[in-house]
């Protein structure tokens, strides 16, 4: 079928809001090259709006050449060399730690922070003491201080995704680097509790690598190489997440928490030069897009608009073209979420599993506390329990994520497509990366009923530390594989994608841990947490059924990807 054929079948099945126009043609060019041997990329949705002119046999012969011999340019970014992409994933992983640490050293900070804002007010007539705000103001104020970060990190990602898409991952990720440290410092010059808030709010809105990091990943690396990236990116916030409070305590006492907040400032900083420096283009429709930009300026074409939908060329786009587009840009998260069941059940999955963390977070104190007698320093290291199983499943993926997948890949291609060992292309399959996501998923709730029943029961401290690391494991086997699963199966819009699963994964981690005192209230330790066990059992076999059903379910949402 010709290009002409092709277009004119496809047309009337296009929906009324669209991709931008310019990843529209890559994504039919590339079918079944983009991204190295993957399967086929979905057709984007296209805006017919009658504004081009002639018809797709202009198509420009050196543009269509250019893009099918991309995969061979050495700007391609799964071309670079080896040490430069392995540079750039431990930037990627050098930010992610400073957001982390960023995110979680005002933590045990924020009641004295709070405090320290908050002005005394009048002496009162009865004499008595009113230095400080009332308690419950102080535990309101303080709390809103831990979780308004996740509110802004679910907010930031709906304009942070689509921008990428739009206008290319350099640009985007360090306009929101500099606006990150834009307001770090609003954050370490407050003077008061509402602005130190907002700014907090902000700050999170600004954090792009969340979105950013595993998309890139997905640019510079293919499908059997990825698991080994996406493990390591995830081993730096661990790591600011376990020496975060530690530090900051320690600095605090000694100087101050201002000098916390310049002191992740100073590191930001050093993150962004290093992207300016070093960081290139990894999404391959903003290079392909710039490339013939020059193109166009070299041949005296300034004044017209290259359309890469159709190879034709027409005026120069009017302003509300392009408002439109970036209007479609911003919706675009909403259309591949809420056109994705199976994103949809994904995103549930991951977020349920990521909020156990702030569960962990939020009872361990008062278990160690009430239940051991343990305070100060001390109930700190107990944290570490997590972190430790946490890594060690981070260490388990980056061994046995890719492995899994080629294994899995080579097994079908021998069960299902026999052919010679000379001309043998096995097909690859995004469903590859579940089987760790499955026993984290099916793991998970025997690890979080242990914790509670260790705590209602008393048992030795040792076996508390267990069933945090057991939960810290099985968080982290879950979210990885998702993660990768999710970039594969989304391709070019993968940081769309992941959007739904970060926005989800930050309002669940706001939420849901507000229902564990409750829970404890009302049932104790042991049962509470028995329904965070059964809620776990009752969606560990979503995995399963994207494992089982996935190729087949994702054909049904126009931005995944196409077997």
């Amino acid at each position: 079928m010709t290009r002409s054929q092709r277009s004119s079948t496809l047309d009337s099945a296009r929906p009324l809001l669209s991709h931008h126009d310019t990843e529209d043609d890559l994504l039919w060019q590339q079918r079944s090259r983009y991204h190295g041997t993957d399967a086929a990329v979905a057709r984007a949705p296209h805006v017919n709006d009658g504004n081009n002119v002639g018809d797709d046999n202009d198509v420009d012969d050196g543009l269509e050449d250019y893009i099918s011999h991309f995969d061979d340019d050495p700007d391609n970014p799964q071309n670079w060399p080896a040490s430069f992409k392995w540079s750039v994933v431990a930037l990627l992983a050098m930010t992610a730690f400073s957001v982390t640490f960023n995110c979680i050293s005002l933590v045990p900070l924020a009641p004295s922070i709070v405090r320290s804002l908050t002005p005394p007010p009048p002496p009162p007539s009865n004499g008595t003491d009113s230095s400080l705000p009332p308690p419950a103001n102080l535990k309101s104020a303080s709390a809103l201080l831990v979780t308004i970060w996740e509110l802004g990190e679910a907010a930031g990602p709906l304009l942070i995704a689509p921008l990428s898409e739009l206008f290319g991952r350099y640009p985007t990720l360090n306009i929101t680097n500099l606006l990150l440290i834009l307001f770090t410092i609003l954050t370490a010059t407050a003077t008061s509790v509402p602005t130190l808030i907002l700014s907090r709010c902000l700050t999170g809105m600004a954090v792009a690598s969340n979105v950013l990091n595993p998309a890139i990943v997905g640019d510079m690396f293919p499908s059997d190489q990825r698991g080994s990236a996406m493990s390591l990116i995830f081993i730096a916030p661990l790591i600011g997440g376990a020496v975060g409070p530690a530090i900051s305590s320690a600095v605090a006492e000694s100087v101050g928490w201002r000098k916390v907040v310049w002191g992740v400032v100073g590191l930001s900083t050093i993150c962004e030069i290093l992207f300016l420096c070093l960081f290139k283009e990894t999404y391959k429709v903003a290079i392909v897009r710039r490339r013939v930009m020059r193109e166009k300026h070299s041949t005296r074409l300034a004044n017209a608009h290259l359309d890469m939908s159709t190879g034709n060329l027409r005026g120069k786009k009017s302003k509300r073209e392009e408002w439109r587009k970036l209007r479609d840009s911003v919706l675009r998260p909403f259309l591949v979420v809420f056109g994705s069941g199976l994103l949809m059940a994904l995103s549930l999955l991951g977020s349920v599993t990521f909020s156990y963390f702030y569960v962990v977070s939020v009872t361990l104190p008062e278990i160690l506390e009430d239940k051991y007698g343990l305070s100060g320093a001390v109930k700190g290291l107990c944290f570490m329990g997590f972190t430790v199983g946490s890594f060690l499943a981070v260490l388990i993926c980056n061994a046995f994520l890719d492995r899994i997948y080629i294994a899995l890949r080579d097994r079908d291609a021998a069960l299902t497509q026999p052919c010679s060992p000379d001309d043998c292309l096995p097909k690859e399959k995004p469903e590859y990366r579940l089987p760790l996501t499955i026993l984290g998923a099916f793991s998970m709730p025997f690890a979080i009923t242990f914790y509670g029943w260790v705590a209602e029961l008393s048992l030795p401290l040792p076996f508390l530390l267990i069933a945090c690391g057991l939960i810290g494991a099985n968080t982290m086997m879950t979210l990885i594989p998702l993660m990768a699963y999710v970039v594969d199966a989304f391709g070019l819009f993968s940081a769309s994608a992941m959007t739904g699963v970060i926005v989800s994964r930050c309002l669940m981690g706001t939420f849901l841990p507000l229902a564990a005192a409750p829970l404890v209230d009302s049932f104790g330790y042991g049962w509470g947490f028995m329904v965070f066990g059964v809620m776990s059992g009752a969606l560990a076999p979503i995995s399963v059924v994207v494992f089982r059903y996935g190729e087949r379910w994702r054909q049904f949402c126009k931005y995944s990807r196409v077997e």
